[in-house]
């Protein structure tokens, strides 16, 4: 009977001092309804979860120590004043995204002014633009004139690819010493552009009322934004140019003509090739009828060899029926050795790509300033019968 019977807590079997009950960890087990592989998912997922909480606030942990400051106390935005917290906060958006009418977004140029009282004339020497505002690259060039003429005006080489483009060129103006104070030199800086208008990166507007003709004035000064493009009152020209070194030949294809006044009748083009200041040959285009925006595509070729390429003057000019029903020119583009601004350009392109056509529109000149340029006589009309 005693073998039979369980050992009680004053059983001999049963170790002194223990109350733990062997059976109870399988009493739970085997009271529970799920089996046993479903209690161990369970126990696994909740190990898994256990652990990637673990594995969190450490990682949490970590980034804190690491974003807090090396000394013993850790700075707060309470602690500092609030004109210092508001600024590193929080810029201001205005100062983020820049005012467009402030000078310093255009850029400056440095100019020269001296005044010479024996001829009356201004010279103004453009020496160099920095920090110009175009977005990218640009091929930036300047057009400087002054207010009491407005048909007369110097244009500077282009400079491919640079935004501080060093000019060191030197243009007059006929200036009387009682007109100075009135006169105003107008600057433009411009971004060429081969096939359309070309972009204006901004302008200044300098009264000569202060310069002083006892002494030359250099300084910089500051670029302002660009007013509205100025009218083109003789149009543009479009042609290429095209030489070949070997042959001597010279190939200019007069492409098309914008912005002719709509009264002019019949325009059509005159390509005249000089030499030594005299005409050596001349070709000219077909009219064209009622339109001011002609178009020609015409070719002229001209035998040029290349030892006297150098010394060759290239003039294309718009002539048109106006009132006086007698075809008197329009505007003219001067090319060659002796040419600036855009035309001496074009004309280096071209001999720097031998064999390629390089084409290009051209503001077109006044005839009268062309040929003085050229020291040409103006021919001398003999007045019609009742005119």
């Amino acid at each position: 009977r005693r073998m039979g019977r369980p050992p009680g807590p004053s059983s001999p079997l049963a170790p002194a001092g223990t109350t733990a009950m062997p059976g109870l960890i399988p009493d739970l087990i085997s009271g529970i309804p799920w089996p046993l592989w479903a209690l161990i998912l369970v126990a696994l997922a909740a190990s898994a979860l256990i652990v990637s909480c673990l594995l969190c606030a450490f990682c949490c942990c970590r980034r804190r120590h690491k974003n807090q400051p090396r000394d013993k106390e850790a700075v707060g935005l309470g602690s500092a004043r609030s004109s210092t917290t508001t600024h590193l906060v929080q810029p201001d958006v205005d100062r983020l995204q820049g005012d467009p009418e402030d000078p310093r977004q255009w850029g400056r140029l440095q100019l020269s002014l001296e005044y010479d009282l024996g001829r009356e004339e201004v010279k103004v020497g453009l020496k160099q633009a920095a920090d110009l505002r175009a977005g990218g690259t640009a091929d930036p060039y300047a057009r400087a004139s002054v207010s009491t003429q407005p048909g007369h005006g110097h244009e500077t080489k282009v400079h491919r690819g640079t935004l501080c483009p060093v000019f060191e060129e030197t243009c007059c103006f006929h200036v009387p010493q009682a007109e100075l104070p009135r006169t105003t030199l107008h600057v433009r800086l411009l971004d060429f552009k081969p096939f359309s208008e070309h972009r204006p990166l901004g302008e200044l507007h300098l009264p000569l009322g202060a310069v002083d003709p006892q002494h030359v004035l250099e300084r910089w000064y500051q670029l302002g934004p660009p007013g509205p493009q100025e009218p083109e009152q003789t149009g543009e020209l479009c042609f290429s140019l095209r030489y070949v070194p070997s042959s001597g030949r010279l190939t200019v294809v007069v492409l098309e003509a914008r912005g002719l006044s709509p009264g002019l009748a019949e325009p059509y083009v005159k390509v005249q090739l000089m030499v030594n200041q005299r005409k050596w040959r001349k070709r000219k285009t077909s009219a064209r009828r009622g339109t001011a925006s002609p178009y020609f595509n015409e070719a002229f070729t001209f035998l040029v060899p290349f030892s006297q390429i150098q010394s060759v003057d290239l003039v294309l000019a718009v002539w048109a029926h106006g009132l006086r029903f007698r075809a008197e020119p329009v505007g003219k583009v001067l090319l060659g050795s002796r040419a600036s601004g855009q035309p001496l350009q074009h004309w280096a392109d071209m001999l720097a790509h031998a064999r390629r056509p390089i084409a290009q529109w051209h503001r077109l000149r006044p005839a009268m300033e062309v040929d003085s340029t050229l020291a040409l006589r103006p021919r001398l009309h003999l007045p019609l019968p009742g005119s």
